[in-house]
Formats: structure tokens, C-alpha cells, sequence
């Protein structure tokens, strides 16, 4: 057996060199292949996650925010009047009773600057200061301020304003994918609710509320009615009846006449 000599190259056979080249070229074809499917499936998991960001519940969509706002009213005072009419005294007064009920802060009165009715709107303050002062407001409680209307040639009103907390939803009215099947929605098919559902009634219920804290927390329990209940249980001791008497009950119950 011949020992091969180290000083001379070895010859490769013929054709050993191309299985291996073969088997590179696949490799990165699998490999580009992989990457492109990668690439579609992050492409239709990043459009769920956009259609999936938009909540079912509609009162997510359209939250009802609690805020500060201005509760105000406007008097309309005549050039060559300089006084308010009866109904005016009875919403300034009114407006005043609720300031106690609802304000967060004090009142803002604004007369109105370079219009015809400028010197009747000064004459009618004093009045409304009055009436507010009667219906709870400290003295230190109204800031009087001027303003400048945009049109000083008309007749401006007189502006009354205190902030309190109010509830507002929406707005309504925005459509940011077609109703029907498109493929710019591609949940149109999962039979979710369209993005305007449920705005109008929770923009209604905002404006209806009365009181925006009980969107919030429930009221507190007021005093229960003591003289009721001490009548009931009277009569509960002595073995009476415990209901009311209602002498007129009988009224609405049809005629026996004929039977």
C-alpha cells in the first residue's frame, strides 16, 4: 500500500463539489421563505390587533367624561328700560337657589361695553345683585367684569354664569369604517357593532342626569321619616292595619249595573 505524498494537492472527483452547492441554495431559499411568511402572518396579526383595539361595549367606545362646565343664563334689558320684568326676577332667582345646590365656585355677571343698552344693562345690576344676595350668594360671591359682544351695534344681553360639573359624551357622527363588508374592515365578518352605536343614547342620558356624581358613586342614605314610622308601628302594637286609607280607591273600578 503507497502512502500519498503531502507535498502534492489531492484531486477531488469529478462532481463532489455540487451537492454541497445545491444544498446551500436551498437552505436559503427555505430561509427567504420562512422570512416572507413571517412577514404576511405579523402583517394580518397587526391588522387584528387595530380591528380588535375598537371595544364591543358602547359605553367604552363612548364614555361619559365628567368634566367643569358654566351653567348661565342671558337677560335681555331694553335700551330705555333699565330694570328687570317680573319673569327675569324669577329666573335670576332661581338661577341663585340652584347656585347653592350645584355651583363649585362663584358667580360671574358680564355687562355688556359699547352697545345701546350699555347704561340700561348698569342701571339693571344692582337689582341683580340683589336678588342673587337673596337667594344664598355672600357678598364677596359675584365678580362683575365687562365684555365686548360681537356686534356692538345691537342689543347685547347680560350674562349670568357659575361653573359646576357637568356629563358629556361623544361626539356622534363619526363613521371611520363602511357599515358594509369592505376590505379596508377586515372584522366585518366577526359581526361586531358599528363604531356609532350607542353614541346618541349616552350623549342623551349625559344631558338628562342630573346630578353627574351619581354616574360616578351612588348618594348617600338621607334621614329616614320618623313621624311615618312611628305611626306604622303604633298600629302595628295595637293590631291595626298598618296601610293608609285611601277613601277614593274604589272610583276607578267599573260599574256593576247590568250583572
Amino acid at each position: 500500500m503507497t502512502r500519498a505524498d503531502p507535498t502534492k494537492p489531492m484531486r477531488e472527483r469529478p462532481g463532489a463539489g455540487v451537492p454541497r452547492a445545491r444544498s446551500v441554495h436551498a437552505t436559503l431559499l427555505r430561509t427567504a421563505a420562512a422570512l416572507m411568511l413571517a412577514t404576511a402572518l405579523g402583517g394580518c396579526l397587526g391588522s387584528r390587533d387595530q380591528t380588535a383595539s375598537v371595544p364591543n361595549d358602547y359605553r367604552l367606545r363612548h364614555p361619559i367624561a365628567i368634566h367643569e362646565g358654566d351653567q348661565a343664563i342671558e337677560l335681555f334689558i331694553g335700551t330705555n328700560r333699565g330694570g328687570l320684568t317680573p319673569n327675569q326676577r324669577a329666573q335670576v332667582l332661581a338661577f341663585a337657589h340652584n347656585w347653592k345646590r350645584e355651583a363649585t365656585g362663584g358667580i360671574v355677571v358680564e355687562l355688556p361695553a359699547g352697545t345701546p343698552n350699555e347704561r340700561a344693562a348698569a342701571d339693571a345690576l344692582p337689582e341683580v345683585q340683589s336678588l342673587l344676595h337673596a337667594g344664598g350668594l355672600p357678598p364677596n360671591g359675584v365678580y362683575v367684569q365687562p365684555y365686548q359682544p360681537d356686534s356692538p351695534k345691537k342689543v347685547a344681553t347680560m350674562r349670568i354664569r357659575y361653573p359646576r360639573m357637568v356629563a358629556e359624551a361623544g361626539p356622534c357622527g363619526l363613521w371611520p369604517n363602511d357599515l358594509g363588508p369592505s376590505y379596508a374592515d377586515p372584522g366585518y365578518m366577526s359581526n361586531k357593532p358599528y363604531f356609532n352605536l350607542g353614541c346618541a343614547t349616552q350623549r342623551n342620558l349625559a344631558a338628562m342626569v342630573e346630578d353627574p356624581h351619581d354616574l360616578v358613586q351612588p348618594r348617600g342614605e338621607g334621614p329616614s321619616p320618623t313621624s311615618r314610622r312611628t305611626v306604622v308601628l303604633d298600629n302595628y302594637r295595637k293590631g291595626e292595619p298598618t296601610g293608609g286609607n285611601y277613601p277614593k280607591e274604589d272610583k276607578g273600578k267599573i260599574s256593576d249595573v247590568g250583572k
